[in-house]
C-alpha cells in the first residue's frame, strides 16, 4: 500500500512538472544542513583545536613511526576542510579571531606535512575570496589584519618556496597562495608594501617570471607583480635594486621576435609591460632601463612589428619622460626612423 502512494505521488509531481527525485534528495538533505552561527562557529572551532593538539600529540611521541599518526593526519585534514563552510558567514570573522583560532590555522604552514600546509593555504584562500569578503568589509578586515599580525604572510612566502610544481596539488598550492595575497591586498591596499617589506616575495616573483616556458603560474606572478607595483613608489624601487629592471626586460625580450601562442600568454606579456612601465617610473630606474640596453630592446620589437609593438611604444613613453639621459638615447640609436615608419603603417 505504502509503496502504491508513492508511486501515485510520483505520478502527481511528474504531471505538475515536478522532479520528485531532487524534492526527495532534498528532504533527505534536511537534517544534515548546518547553520552557520556563532554554536555552529565554536563547536567546529574546538573540533579543529582539538584534531589539531591530536596530532601534534602523536608526532611528539611516534617521530620515527609515521604510519602511527597517520590517521591523526587525516583527521586535522578533514577539519581543515570543514572550516571552509566559515567563508559562507564572512560576518563571524570577528568571533573567530576573538577565539583566537588564528594562530592556530596560520602556524600549520609550517606543518612537515606539506599536505596540510597545502589545506591551509586553500582554508585562507577560501575565507579571503572577494565574492565573500564584499558581504561584509568590516569582518574581513578584521581577519585580514590577524593574518597579518600572526605572520600569515611572511609563512605564505616562505610555504612557496617549498612547494613542488611539479606536483599537480602543490602547483595548485601556488596557484592558490598568490590569489590569497592577492584577496588579502583587495580587503587591505597597505597588504601590498607590508609584504614586500617583510618577505621575499619579490624576490621570489622575479625568479618565477624567468624560465622560458609559459604556464598559469608564470602568468598569475606578472598579475602580483602589477598589483605590487602599479601604486607604490617604494615597491618599484625595491624592485629595482634587485636588479628587477634587467629581469623583466629579458623576459620581455622572449617575444621581440615572436608572437604569444594563446591569450593567456598574451596577457601575461602585456603583465610584464605594465610592469615594465611601473618599474621604471622612478629616476633610478629608468636609469637602470637605459644602462641595460631597454632603448634598443624596445626600438627592436617595435621593428619586428610583433604584436607587443605598442606595449613597447608605450614602455618607452614611460621610461624618456622627464628624463632626458632616455630621450637622448633614443634618438642616437635612431628611434626617430623606427617610430615614423610605425605611425606611418598605422596611418594606411
Amino acid at each position: 500500500m505504502e509503496g502504491s502512494n508513492k508511486r501515485k505521488r510520483e505520478d502527481m509531481d511528474q504531471e505538475n512538472g515536478v522532479d520528485f527525485s531532487l524534492l526527495e534528495a532534498v528532504e533527505r538533505s534536511e537534517g544534515t544542513v548546518q547553520v552557520m552561527d556563532i554554536r555552529a562557529l565554536k563547536k567546529m572551532v574546538l573540533a579543529f583545536e582539538r584534531r589539531l593538539r591530536d596530532n601534534l600529540e602523536a608526532r611528539m611521541k611516534y617521530v620515527d613511526h609515521p604510519d602511527k599518526f597517520a590517521d591523526s593526519e587525516l583527521e586535522l585534514h578533514e577539519e581543515l576542510v570543514r572550516l571552509k563552510a566559515l567563508a559562507g558567514a564572512p560576518e563571524l570573522y570577528p568571533e573567530l579571531v576573538h577565539l583566537n583560532t588564528i594562530p592556530s590555522i596560520v602556524g600549520l604552514l609550517t606543518h612537515e606535512n606539506t599536505d596540510i600546509a597545502v589545506d591551509v593555504v586553500g582554508l585562507v584562500q577560501d575565507l579571503t575570496d572577494e565574492d565573500v569578503v564584499e558581504d561584509s568589509d568590516e569582518g574581513a578586515q578584521v581577519l585580514v589584519d590577524a593574518l597579518v599580525e600572526n605572520n600569515a604572510l611572511e609563512l605564505l612566502v616562505q610555504n612557496l618556496a617549498r612547494l613542488d610544481e611539479g606536483d599537480p596539488d602543490e602547483s595548485a598550492a601556488v596557484y592558490s597562495t598568490l590569489a590569497t595575497i592577492e584577496n588579502m591586498i583587495e580587503v587591505r591596499p597597505a597588504v601590498s608594501e607590508s609584504v614586500c617589506e617583510k618577505t621575499k616575495l619579490l624576490r621570489w616573483l622575479l625568479t618565477r617570471i624567468k624560465p622560458r616556458e609559459f604556464d598559469s603560474n608564470k602568468q598569475y606572478a606578472t598579475e602580483i607583480l602589477v598589483i605590487l607595483l602599479q601604486s607604490s613608489a617604494a615597491n618599484q624601487r625595491r624592485l629595482g635594486q634587485m636588479n628587477g629592471v634587467d629581469t623583466v626586460l629579458q623576459a620581455v625580450a622572449l617575444y621581440k621576435s615572436r608572437d604569444p601562442k594563446s591569450g593567456d600568454e598574451e596577457e601575461m606579456v602585456e603583465n610584464l609591460f605594465d610592469c615594465l612601465c611601473s618599474l621604471v617610473m622612478p629616476v633610478e630606474n629608468k636609469e637602470r632601463f637605459v644602462k641595460a640596453e631597454g632603448v634598443e630592446l624596445m626600438i627592436i620589437i617595435m621593428k619586428q612589428k610583433k604584436s607587443a609593438y605598442g606595449s613597447a611604444m608605450r614602455a618607452l613613453d614611460f621610461a624618456m619622460t622627464k628624463f632626458p639621459p632616455a630621450c637622448e638615447r633614443f634618438v642616437d640609436v635612431l628611434g626617430l626612423k623606427t617610430l615614423f615608419a610605425a605611425f606611418m603603417d598605422s596611418s594606411e
